[in-house]
């Protein structure tokens, strides 16, 4: 496998993200996740108050964004223009959500980076995550963060084992992403742009671009 394929720019275009500033001089993508709270806190006061509101302790929704009353909004947080928060959603903080996106009813978020267009829309769990650009995840899709012996998290891509150092770390997920229902990306799921993951799968490791993944072991490429 060429290695370049888990970088930056071959899984995710950031200027579909108001966060692109926070990928400068990274190689992979999740090297970002420790760094989604203090880059709010530090670009949240420049955002023009003409197109966010500031509401509570370092939580800025834009003014068009549509978001329900019943949904848990912490800080530091930022909502971008066109968003829908829908019922009963959970964001705990340290989110960056972009334009045009759906959160949607009972999904619970933490620390991550949601790109433009991308779609959480029903009982979904992001948890130290990237999602891409048009991304989208089916009903009960979910980021497991967390390995069950709290070991730090590898990246495993075919016979190749990156050490990231964190503890939890769920998914970075490519853009133009399909994610079927009740699946689950286990800790360090890379999956690469334009790639369809089958509904109720267990996803572990890399998956490459332009794939078409069935089971484990099982992955064909799109024609």
């Amino acid at each position: 496998m060429n290695m370049n394929e888990l970088k930056v720019g071959n899984l995710l275009d950031i200027s579909k993200t108001i966060a692109a500033d926070i990928f400068d001089g990274l190689e992979y993508p999740w090297q970002a996740l420790p760094k989604i709270s203090d880059f709010i806190i530090k670009i949240g006061p420049t955002l023009s108050a003409d197109e966010y509101d500031r509401i509570g302790d370092d939580i800025w929704v834009a003014k068009t964004a549509d978001v329900m009353p019943s949904a848990y909004l912490h800080g530091p947080l930022i909502i971008g223009p066109e968003t829908q928060v829908r019922h009963c959603a959970f964001i705990r903080g340290s989110a960056i959500i972009g334009r045009g996106c759906v959160i949607g009813n009972s999904s619970e978020l933490k620390n991550c980076i949601i790109f433009d267009n991308a779609q959480v829309p029903h009982y979904n769990y992001i948890g130290d995550s990237i999602l891409g650009y048009r991304s989208h995840l089916g009903a009960g899709a979910k980021t497991s963060n967390l390995k069950s012996d709290k070991s730090n998290v590898c990246v495993r891509a075919e016979d190749e084992i990156i050490e990231t150092g964190m503890k939890k770390f769920g998914a970075i997920v490519g853009d133009n992403v399909e994610v079927g229902c009740n699946t689950i990306l286990n800790p360090g799921s890379v999956i690469g742009r334009n790639t369809t993951i089958y509904p109720l799968s267990m996803v572990r490791g890399f998956v490459a671009h332009d794939s078409i993944y069935k089971k484990q072991g099982e992955i064909a490429e799109k024609i």
